[in-house]
């Protein structure tokens, strides 16, 4: 019976089979900021001597592993490196919180492509993983050579900024993994309907044990720049995105607060001109998890 059992799980729909880390690597790098030297961990698929090169970079609290869905598929025609940016998932947390910020985070991961020891990269960058990305590609001489934007723009709505500032470092202690991913379904609910194997995988790479429980997976601290003053005005970063040539692939979940339809518009007329899509059912921000997102996605890399 046990043979018999063996392989029926073999032969099972792919689609109910838990996600295979196959090919994945764990590394880390060495970066240096304002006060002193900290550790970048990064996560790296596919063939490590491929030329052809995907930065995966995250959104404000997550880390790397929201990616792995998308490595996966990727990972035949590209090495895929998803940064756990600085304060988040394996990568250390800085001892001045105030150097939490993105001209450290734009550093970090100038460092991290030297490391990788390529001439150019592809990126994909959901809201702060795509505004790092944005200014990197804005710059002169820029590595980045096909760029998509993932539910984030040249305008970020206040309204969106306060909701973040609710929550942000102020995760509460959780004496149980499923008591973790309610919390995780509640403050993600905006990513949409995900199954219940995805929300575990986020929940499993989301938290780490601590006396008494579980605690997310990133410095608090992150958070304070939420705190200090108050959240007014939207910010605009259209200079920034003006400054961009490479081509663009800008996605908005279709309920999304942060990147509003009328400035996803105007992204498909000014500066790279992209190439706009909407996701429908989705706020805040698509998670690359189903097929039809991570087709996005895929279809338009494999045209550069």
């Amino acid at each position: 019976m046990r043979l018999l059992d063996t392989l029926r799980d073999l032969f099972k729909p792919l689609s109910r089979q838990p996600l295979r880390h196959r090919g994945l690597r764990e590394r880390t790098v060495q970066c240096i900021g304002p006060h002193g030297l900290h550790r970048v961990a990064y996560t790296e698929w596919g063939d490590p001597d491929n030329p052809k090169v995907v930065i995966c970079a995250h959104g404000l609290t997550r880390n790397g592993r929201d990616f792995d869905f998308l490595a996966q598929a990727l990972m035949d025609e590209y090495r895929v490196v998803c940064p756990d940016v600085v304060g988040r998932g394996r990568s250390d947390w800085l001892g001045v919180k105030g150097d939490y910020g993105f001209p450290l985070y734009m550093a970090d991961m100038v460092t991290l492509i030297a490391r990788l020891d390529v001439e150019s990269v592809h990126w994909v960058g959901t809201s702060m993983g795509g505004l790092i990305g944005m200014l990197l590609a804005s710059q002169p001489h820029t590595p980045i050579r096909r760029m998509v934007l993932n539910d984030v723009g040249p305008v970020v709505t206040a309204a969106s900024l306060r909701r973040i500032g609710e929550y942000v470092g102020r995760a509460p202690k959780f004496s149980s993994m499923e008591e973790a991913e309610q919390w995780i379904r509640a403050v993600g609910a905006p990513f949409g309907a995900l199954t219940d194997e995805q929300w575990g995988h986020l929940t499993r790479h989301s938290v780490r044990p601590v006396p008494g429980g579980f605690a997310m997976l990133y410095d608090p601290a992150i958070g304070d720049v939420f705190r200090i003053t108050p959240i007014l005005a939207d910010v605009d970063l259209w200079e920034i995105y003006d400054g961009v040539s490479c081509p663009t692939l800008a996605i908005r979940g279709a309920d999304s607060d942060l990147l509003e339809r009328a400035t996803l518009e105007q992204m498909a007329l000014r500066g790279p001109k992209a190439r706009i899509v909407e996701v429908a059912g989705v706020g805040h921000a698509p998670m690359f998890m189903e097929p039809s997102q991570i087709a996005l996605v895929r279809d338009f890399l494999l045209q550069g």
